[in-house]
């Protein structure tokens, strides 16, 4: 039985969260705030957890940026009533996998769930001798396995989010060539409106940590001055 952690400060949305998610099998965490949700989280392990962003205190997107910064990689929906673009990015470069704005479809939220948590079950179920990545990126002694996804440094393993590996896969197809923010607004996430476009940063500084020796000085994700960015997979050729 698949346990759900659900983070919510209105208490008529978390109770009814609750009751349909126990009607349809899942054991069912609450809490109220940010700060209760990370004592749970001390002592329990959810499958998945349903976030929402305006919350007492701590709110969910720093919530959501100290889970993954702990090396807490539970599959994560954000929920909440702002859908502006600019709050979109800002969950994902958080680090959340999915995103839903309120008011929604209850069906649509147990699909999301379920989606997440086969995600997850799959990567329980597959011992890591045996897997074989079919989208697989290797420079130096770097490889980036999308269909798991994760980034290997040498003996190191990052898992990666669906958005990051998403941003990487983009810079890696165009490979040598400057990438502007926009492009990737549009291209990544099918933004075309006016967004703030420092979000794409964010992401950015994430992958660094994860592949450059030292991120203050990248050799593969650089930064091109007033367009965005350029991948290099062969440092000589910088």
């Amino acid at each position: 039985m698949s346990r759900v952690l659900i983070v919510e400060d209105e208490q008529h949305l978390a109770d009814g969260l609750r009751f349909n998610l126990e009607a349809e099998g899942y054991e069912v965490d609450v809490a109220d705030s940010g700060e209760a949700a990370q004592e749970i989280l001390k002592s329990a392990s959810p499958d998945v957890i349903v976030l929402d962003v305006m919350l007492p205190g701590k709110d969910g997107f720093a919530v959501m940026s100290e889970m993954r910064d702990a090396g807490q990689f539970v599959p994560t929906l954000m929920l909440t009533a702002r859908g502006h673009p600019d709050d979109v990015l800002k969950g994902f470069a958080a680090g959340a996998d999915d995103y839903l704005t309120k008011p929604f479809e209850l069906s649509i939220l147990i699909a999301r769930i379920r989606g997440l948590l086969r995600r997850r079950e799959w990567l329980r179920s597959a011992p890591p001798v045996a897997i074989v990545a079919k989208d697989r990126f290797v420079f130096g002694d770097r490889s980036v396995e999308f269909d798991i996804p994760e980034l290997r440094v040498g003996a190191q393993v990052f898992p990666l989010t669906l958005m990051e590996a998403n941003v990487l896969r983009y810079l890696i197809r165009h490979e040598g060539k400057a990438v502007s923010r926009k492009k990737m607004l549009e291209e990544v996430w099918g933004l075309h409106e006016d967004t703030d476009t420092r979000a794409i940063d964010n992401f950015i500084v994430r992958l660094r940590r994860y592949i450059e020796s030292d991120p203050a000085n990248p050799e593969h994700l650089l930064t091109v001055r007033g367009v965005g960015y350029r991948f290099v997979a062969d440092r000589q050729k910088k």
